[in-house]
């Protein structure tokens, strides 16, 4: 073995085990660690989102989140506050006194669950001793170039020093669960394990490393699975210290859950542990509208998405946008996992019959996948602007327009409609028509790509050659960011875009789970999915005939 993983295989047997007691609620602390605290990356934001709810009205004031400490989140997302039991407080102290910023406050979500934030950057310089104190109770050593390892390191071994410091005032058995999500967090799990902490633990993990990186390297994964030489997959693409992390927590852990049976399938294989528990996923249904309000939320949203397109495609709009269908995919940006290569190439062909055919239905496609951008390209703003300065040209006309209309009719005459516009309104329209002249196709992208050359979606599109040609009657637009209703490019919230669309499409090949689809549900809107996806395996098992009705 070229790491050893003494803690995940062997060194659990002098560890103690957390005996079964039913203790009320009210005695219990609970402590949920994940990295995605008020910090989305990908879909555990959404999970502890959706669920903060419901567990901060079973568990009170006993619940808390605990995360990173991004001040460019806190700013927009926590409210300030005390903590309300003073053993919390008196751990956070103890913490500060030794040059340690912790935060404190409510994380203003449905529910406002407490959150407990350590500030990553403040504790860096422990880094080189606690990446010591990791390898002496793990044999897992961590390189210093991959900064997001040992920014794990950093955030767990300060979550293992405030539950040590909490639990250290209990004069009785302290009564503290700790609850971690996926390997970013799992080294404050093998920490308090290794320091018999008396602290039940549980470990949720919502894909693997390795099935992750597998996929994406369009392997043929699932009906290999018991195949894999794990050690060695897992050195040749360098993660092999991130997948022992993961491994020593999952096996670590007093109670191991996963999000769906076809990750726990995959868990058996890749980490070597089968699952206690399966928790699906679930959507708090109940904020989202009655059945009778979804025609008019979709409505209302469309005319929205409407406005951006009218934007956007300017001196290029030849279509009827009564007859346009909107059609998103969104997601972490995983090219071939989340099935982009797929759906272009289907575009494509639908492209193809669309214009064999001389149909008048245009599809206007939207990618909403996270990359690296340079912030929003000069062209997709100057449409905006354009559409702005026609709308208020129309607007001033109008309004001319209705006051002579208005002056004829008080007078009993019926208006000579060649004279109500004179040469004046008639001039200022033809320069607002001129200001749409467009010597270039509508973008594909809204942002400046970083590394376009080497972008997967964009070289996509550059070989199947759907660039908004007025011929196209598939558009496509890669929006590179989560959408925000601040956004002066397309000012929706993600929940009110899916509204306003007609078909969300997500033919993933690894998805654990697949919020998308269930999203797309709850807001009355039809969506693609694939029997690869923890939803879609959840829904084929509870619909009856699923090939009949999808």
């Amino acid at each position: 073995m070229p790491l050893a993983r003494s803690l995940s295989m062997t060194s659990l047997n002098g560890l103690p085990q957390w005996e079964d007691e039913d203790l009320p609620v009210e005695d219990l602390l609970l402590f949920e660690v994940s990295w995605e605290v008020t910090n989305k990356v990908g879909g555990i934001y959404t999970v502890i989102q959706t669920k903060a709810k419901i567990t901060a009205d079973v568990w009170g004031e006993n619940y808390f989140l605990v995360g990173p400490y991004f001040e460019h989140n806190v700013k927009t997302q926590v409210e300030p506050c005390e903590p309300p039991h003073p053993t919390v407080k008196k751990a956070m102290d103890s913490m500060k006194s030794q040059g340690c910023q912790v935060f404190f406050g409510r994380w203003l979500i449905e529910g406002s669950p407490y959150v407990l934030l350590f500030d990553i950057g403040s504790a860096a310089w422990n880094l080189d001793r606690w990446k010591g104190e990791f390898w002496d109770v793990s044999n897992i050593g961590i390189p210093f170039h991959d900064r997001e390892a040992n920014d794990a390191v950093i955030f767990g071994s300060l979550t293992a020093w405030f539950l040590k410091e909490l639990s250290s005032q209990f004069d009785d058995k302290p009564n503290i669960i700790a609850h971690f999500h996926e390997w970013q967090a799992g080294v404050g799990l093998i920490l308090s394990r290794s320091q018999k902490l008396p602290v039940a633990t549980i470990f949720t993990t919502h894909a693997t490393l390795l099935g992750r990186y597998l996929c994406a390297a369009s392997i043929d994964f699932y009906n290999n699975l018991d195949q894999f030489d794990i050690d060695k997959e897992a050195g040749e693409r360098q993660i092999y210290h991130r997948y022992c992390m993961e491994r020593a927590s999952v096996h670590c852990a007093h109670v191991f859950t996963t999000v769906s049976q076809i990750t726990a399938v995959e868990a058996e294989h890749m980490l070597k542990r089968n699952p206690d528990v399966v928790t699906p996923n679930g959507l708090n249904v109940k904020k989202f509208s009655a059945m009778h309000e979804f025609q008019n939320l979709h409505s209302m949203y469309k005319a929205r998405i409407q406005e951006f397109i009218r934007g956007h495609f300017y001196g290029h709009l030849d279509f009827s946008l009564e007859k346009t269908l909107f059609f998103f995919i969104a997601g972490r940006y995983e090219f071939s996992n989340k099935g982009a290569d797929m759906f272009l190439e289907a575009l494509s062909r639908l492209n193809f019959l669309l214009r064999v055919h001389k149909t008048d239905v245009t599809v206007v496609v939207f990618f909403i996948m996270p990359a690296k951008t340079n912030n929003f390209n000069v062209e997709t703003l100057k449409g905006q602007a354009v559409r702005k300065q026609l709308w208020d040209t129309a607007q001033s006309v109008k309004e001319k327009f209705g006051k002579k209309l208005y002056n004829a009719l008080l007078k009993g005459e019926i208006p000579d409609l060649n004279k109500i516009l004179d040469r004046d309104d008639i001039t200022i329209m033809k320069r607002a028509i001129f200001s749409t002249q467009r010597h270039c196709l509508p973008p594909v992208t809204t942002h400046n790509m970083i590394d376009d050359g080497n972008d997967p979606i964009l070289n996509t599109i550059r070989r199947i050659g759907l660039f908004n040609n007025r011929t196209d009657r598939v558009k496509v637009i890669l929006h590179p960011e989560f959408l925000s209703s601040t956004s002066p490019l397309l000012p929706l919230d993600y929940e009110e875009f899916v509204r306003g669309c007609h078909l969300g499409v997500f033919p993933s090949y690894y998805e654990p789970w697949g919020y998308t689809p269930a999203e797309c549900t709850v807001m009355g809107i039809p969506s693609v999915t694939t029997n690869l996806s923890g939803f879609g395996c959840f829904m084929q098992e509870h619909v009856a005939d699923p090939a009949a009705y999808g």
